[in-house]
């Protein structure tokens, strides 16, 4: 029997107290069907709970327990679309119950601890690499209600920039491709692997442009950044790299900067919210 870590399931709904409950039965559950023995104590992120295993044959994996939700039920799909080219291959998984057999990678190595310039070059890279087509499974991206939410919030985006960015949004969304796109990819979410040397995981898949995910490795690492001079030089150097279209690229970091900062500014991210502030002010002039 597995314990699940103190704090986890905080970021989790309501109806997800159930699941979290019963997370140890369904961890020894799974370790049963897949003959799997627990090999170290469990990791988690927001909505996953992570146990290191070994296979019968004493192959290192990790079983991940996710709770299961619009954005997290496209993960297997996605792996098994990328087949480990990029990233942490799926071994074998339960869509009923959320459960993921996943190639043991080293958690305590991320891109969170190299040097910037490194990190930008290797998620630039798996962002150039990871553009499968996507098939009619994968969600869409949506254009929020972005009155309402900044309404909630207090009204910290200026009117001009919420009406701009939903015009902005919907003609994005109206001509988006038909690529299979992980919009979270950021430097947490990479790591140290034996089989290559970084590997994304944990992905929010999207069927769309490849440019919908770029804002994550902008909002993220936000203290080395030099002020505007900074995310402009970062901004390109990513659209280089992952050889992204600038002016789609433009319009996808506007949008998703103005859908994103009412959240952070209820939920008390201060920093993010000014980095995306920072953002939406910077691209304004540009996707007008």
């Amino acid at each position: 029997m597995i314990t699940v870590p103190e704090g986890f399931g905080h970021a989790l709904p309501p109806e997800a107290a159930t699941w979290l409950a019963g997370l140890p039965a369904l961890a020894a559950k799974f370790c049963a069907r897949w003959q799997l023995s627990p090999d170290g104590p469990p990791l988690h992120g927001a909505v996953g709970l992570v146990l290191p295993v070994r296979r019968a044959d004493g192959h290192p994996a990790a079983l991940k327990l996710t709770w299961v939700d619009e954005e997290t039920r496209g993960e297997p799909l996605a792996l098994r679309a990328w087949d480990g080219d990029g990233a942490v291959r799926l071994l074998d998984h339960d869509d009923a119950h959320g459960a993921l057999l996943l190639e043991r990678l080293d958690h305590t190595w991320s891109l969170l601890d190299v040097p910037i310039e490194q990190a930008l070059l290797v998620a630039g890279g798996l962002t150039r690499r990871l553009r499968t087509p996507a098939g009619p499974e994968f969600r869409r991206w949506r254009v929020p209600d972005l009155v309402a939410q900044n309404a909630a919030a207090g009204g910290p985006v200026p009117a001009r920039l919420v009406a701009m960015a939903v015009e902005v949004g919907r003609e994005l969304v109206a001509d988006a491709g038909g690529t299979l796109v992980n919009e979270d990819l950021h430097y947490a979410n990479v790591l140290r692997g034996e089989r290559e040397p970084w590997l994304a995981i944990d992905p929010k898949p999207l069927a769309g442009d490849r440019e919908v995910g770029l804002i994550a490795l902008l909002r993220n690492r936000v203290a080395e950044l030099d002020g505007e001079r900074g995310l402009r030089e970062r901004f390109a150097a990513l659209v280089d790299i992952a050889e992204l279209d600038v002016e789609r690229a433009r319009r996808w970091v506007f949008h998703r900067a103005v859908a994103s900062w009412p959240w952070c500014v209820e939920k008390g991210y201060a920093d993010t919210a000014e980095v995306l502030a920072a953002m939406a002010r910077l691209f304004s002039g540009r996707v007008a």
